[in-house]
């Protein structure tokens, strides 16, 4: 059987892992140029694993499988040749309560950290790992578009030569993640019952602040994630803790956001963690990711280009401009970023919401809330179309895209259970 999976990214890594490849001629299409600069994010940025039945997606197959999850880790700790820092998660019953009387839920998990450095390691192991199997891949080739057939017809560009080609395939694996959601949109245009929902969108920003402010926090917990409800309804979270890390840059196709990252063997003395509002919508509106897509747009349109602007909480509190920084610095390269004010970028309900979550966050650990802590904008969380793998028999979803998951190890996990059911 011919195989076509779309995407090098956790997915992907889980199918590859799995699939059989004395059966089955295995192909992957990657339109980046090699395999350190895949599309998918989550593998390159970070390397955070986390096993836990409360978060990363909602297939309860993957959610409630523990062991499946621990493997995962393992199979990422060993390819990246070292042992992950686990966040203690000891003695934490006074921080938890002070989380809940404050209005928080602190998510509960175990916690693995490999580190950005280390997960080029992987990368190259990995991806020696599954040539050594006989899988074929196809660098620099961008898929446009996919047709069902009695064959399954990939039509793809060659980004070097610029040519326009096809191909055929028995089964299609599309693992693209969150980054590809315009594959997606093609797709859902032309088959739209492949849509089970369609309603949200997360956008925040990447906030900084010193390492001895959360230092009780990092300590206790590394990876912290918690969930607060503001006052006009809107669910906010954390997503993504760095203690002594680096904020970066996120590039798309036509926008560029913010993210963060730890890097194992080089610490900054500042952490960074995003902040999320979540924005649910409802019929007729449709197009959650196009109105992210928007949103980042115009922050990057502010910020005179190519570029994400950043703000003191100080000043965005007070909805002006920032000119000048002098006790908190940033981690970002300075010619990523400009000087300016987010409120031009959020709805006023969206900055209402942030100054919220910061402001009672800072109950707990006092000095979150400190004029001169930084905010980055826009971040940016594609869910992705909630997708219908019933519907088509030779076609099916993996990881991010598919809208049912959103971590490094439930969408390695989903690669893997689909790689089974072809056994």
């Amino acid at each position: 059987m011919r195989i076509a999976v779309i995407g090098f990214g956790a997915a992907t890594v889980g199918f590859l892992k799995e699939v059989d490849t004395t059966k089955n001629e295995v192909i992957v299409f990657e339109m980046n140029k090699d395999i350190f600069s895949s599309s998918i994010s989550g593998i390159r940025a970070d390397g955070k694993l986390f096993v836990s039945s409360e978060m990363g997606g909602d297939l309860e197959e993957i959610l409630f499988d523990k062991k499946l999850q621990k493997e995962i880790v393992n199979y990422y700790s060993e390819l990246s040749e070292t042992e992950p820092e686990v966040g203690s998660r000891e003695n934490i019953e006074e921080l938890k309560k002070r989380f809940f009387i404050n209005g928080f839920k602190l998510v509960e998990s175990e916690f693995f950290h490999i580190g950005t450095d280390k997960l080029k390691i992987f990368l190259k192991n990995a991806h020696n790992e599954f040539i050594k199997k006989g899988v074929n891949f196809k660098f620099n080739s961008f898929v446009k578009n996919i047709d069902v057939q009695e064959k399954i017809l990939i039509e793809y560009i060659d980004r070097k030569t610029r040519a326009e080609l096809k191909d055929y395939f028995d089964k299609v694996y599309v693992a693209v993640g969150r980054s590809g959601f315009k594959l997606i949109d093609t797709l859902t245009k032309k088959y739209p019952d492949i849509i089970l929902s369609n309603t949200k969108v997360d956008l925040g920003v990447r906030f900084e602040l010193p390492d001895i402010v959360v230092k009780e926090l990092n300590e206790a917990l590394y990876e912290f994630k918690v969930k607060f409800k503001s006052s006009n309804g809107q669910l906010i979270r954390t997503f993504c803790n760095n203690p002594s890390g680096y904020v970066v840059t996120e590039k798309y196709a036509d926008f560029i956001t913010v993210n963060g990252h730890a890097i194992h063997d080089q610490k900054s003395t500042n952490t960074n963690f995003a902040i999320l509002v979540t924005h649910s919508f409802t019929k007729p509106f449709n197009d959650p990711n196009g109105y992210g897509s928007y949103i980042a747009k115009l922050s990057n349109i502010l910020a005179g280009g190519n570029k994400v602007i950043l703000q003191t909480y100080g000043d965005f509190k007070k909805g002006k401009r920032t000119k000048k920084l002098w006790k908190v610095f940033p981690t970002l390269s300075n010619n990523e970023y400009v000087l300016g004010d987010l409120n031009l970028v959020f709805p006023s309900k969206t900055s209402i919401s942030l100054i919220e979550f910061i402001d009672n966050l800072n109950q707990i650990i006092p000095g979150i809330a400190d004029e001169e802590n930084l905010l980055y904008g826009v971040e940016v969380k594609f869910y992705g179309k909630k997708l219908n793998n019933n519907l088509f028999e030779n076609i099916k979803f993996i990881g991010d895209c598919s809208g049912h998951t959103r971590s490094i190890v439930h969408a390695t996990a989903h690669g893997i259970i689909e790689a089974r059911k072809i056994k």
